[in-house]
């Protein structure tokens, strides 16, 4: 039987290395955003579900965490080999779960497998140190895992935050509990079976349901010292919160983000037209919390950057997600279709000018689904709720600016710091404005690339911690002293 023939009609979580239900028997559905069907079920779990899971992690711990390293890094090579081999297969599960064109998600396939083996070289890079000290005495220190650890994943990219994102928690000696987002569950849990036949019982264990339930209790769970969230940024508030009130957990949030991209007069523009698109993700529907959502393009060069952008995205077309020639999919739930839409009401009731897109398609064979064509609007109050909040939907929002300091001002003057993208041909300008911008990653004469080894994350309520480098193998570590006097 195939990966996705195994996850229909319903799929099961997995826990101490065997698939099975939510004790109590209850289940939530997968919908197809594409039209409307129902793909699958997955459990919906709630407590009692989850101290199953910790408790599976729990006794697999002392084992794995004994494993020399290299060993450790062997699991994870042929996880990501296992999942290379079946990525068609993830990919097209994804594409039905998720909405996202099928090209997109074979992509996530590709980075998941590379993210799990860029971690498992990393194996032998978790090392202490030693600390002068008088004769007779030696001081070192020493990394140890913190036991069972959670992650829980957004919808957007549904197997790359679950596999590409356990691998340095695993590398670094502990054992894992994944929770993927209740709207795109279905690749990790096939996915399962992969996990199933390489590493021991209780190493990774993948459970489902609603945030509010399964999410909750294994945010709050005592045995869990150390989890990973990425989401929206009120979602990360809650879980800190929700942490704290059982013990003193160590967190880290990969949250949202109103991103801007800048567009000095100097710019190539037709780089920094493709840079505006690229920055968008409009692939896969703006669902990205890096997504340079907010376009500030110098008043010198506006109207002509605008004119000719409205005409690129206006060939945007959506599609099917396994149809080759869609230039952008569904949105992941009717829910976030409406939310979408709802912004789009906003930014006109703002006064701002609609240039293009923010339609739902309402013919044809996407009349079913959650399609909606990437929206584009002009003259953008900078302090309206168009530009100040996150919509995680293919709208972008543009506006003027008269010099550097009102740039910036523009790109500072929101809660978020994720990333920020400028486009200009004079180096001390490119260089001023990343050293000045509050964003956690910033591109110059580029957008939305991620490169292995450089950390991602954000300032300000865009997150705390950094991922895919080294401080993130580390981050899964707890630091130990050791001072031995042998004189």
């Amino acid at each position: 039987m195939s990966l996705l023939d195994s996850v229909v009609p319903s799929a099961l979580a997995f826990v101490g290395g065997e698939f099975r239900p939510a004790r109590s028997g209850a289940v939530l559905d997968s919908i197809n955003p594409a039209d409307g069907t129902v793909l699958s079920t997955v459990p919906r779990m709630d407590a009692a579900d989850i101290d199953d899971a910790v408790a599976a992690a729990r006794a697999a711990f002392p084992a794995w965490a004994r494993l020399e390293p290299l060993e450790r890094a062997g699991y994870l090579y042929r996880l990501a080999d296992a999942i290379e081999a079946h990525g068609d297969e993830l990919a097209h599960i994804d594409a039905l779960d998720n909405g996202s064109p099928l090209r997109e998600m074979r992509f996530d396939v590709v980075v998941t497998a590379a993210s799990i083996r860029y971690f498992a070289g990393l194996v032998l890079q978790l090392q202490g140190e030693t600390v002068p000290s008088a004769s007779g005495r030696l001081i070192y220190s020493i990394r140890q895992p913190y036991g069972v650890v959670a992650r829980i994943g957004a919808f957007n990219h549904p197997l790359l935050f679950t596999f590409g994102k356990l691998a340095p928690a695993l590398a670094a000696g502990n054992t894992v509990v994944c929770k993927p987002s209740e709207f795109t569950s279905l690749s990790s849990l096939a996915a399962g079976a992969l996990v199933r036949d390489i590493f021991p019982p209780g190493v990774v264990n993948i459970v489902t349901g609603l945030g509010s339930e399964a999410g909750d209790a294994l945010v709050a769970h005592p045995d869990v010292r150390r989890l990973a969230f990425i989401g929206s940024a009120d979602t990360g508030r809650a879980i800190q919160r929700r942490a704290a009130e059982v013990a003193v957990k160590t967190v880290t949030l990969e949250l949202g983000g109103k991103n801007p991209i800048v567009v000095f007069p100097d710019a190539d523009l037709d780089l920094a037209i493709e840079g505006a698109v690229t920055g968008m993700n409009f692939t896969w529907q703006g669902q990205s919390c890096g997504s340079t959502s907010r376009l500030l393009v110098h008043e010198s060069v506006h109207e002509e950057f605008i004119e000719r952008l409205a005409a690129r995205i206006g060939s945007i077309e959506p599609g099917l997600p396994t149809d080759p020639a869609a230039g952008t999919g569904a949105i992941v739930t009717r829910q976030q279709l409406e939310k979408v839409l709802r912004y789009v009401e906003i930014g006109k009731a703002e006064g701002a000018e609609l240039v293009v897109g923010g339609d739902r398609v309402t013919d044809g064979e996407l009349a079913a689904g959650n399609f909606v064509r990437p929206a584009l609007f002009d003259r953008v109050n900078p302090r309206g709720r168009l530009a100040q909040e996150e919509i995680f939907g293919p709208v972008l929002a543009a506006m003027p600016f008269r010099d550097y300091d009102e740039a910036l001002a523009i790109s500072n003057g929101v809660r978020f710091g994720l990333t920020a993208s400028v486009f200009t041909r004079d180096l001390a300008t490119a260089h001023a404005f990343a050293r000045d911008v509050e964003a956690g990653y910033v591109w110059v004469n580029e957008s939305s690339r991620h490169f292995l080894g450089a950390g991602f994350g954000g300032y300000k309520d865009s997150g705390v911690g950094r991922e895919e480098h080294l401080g993130e193998l580390d981050s899964w570590a707890q630091s130990k002293n050791v001072a031995v006097r042998f004189e």
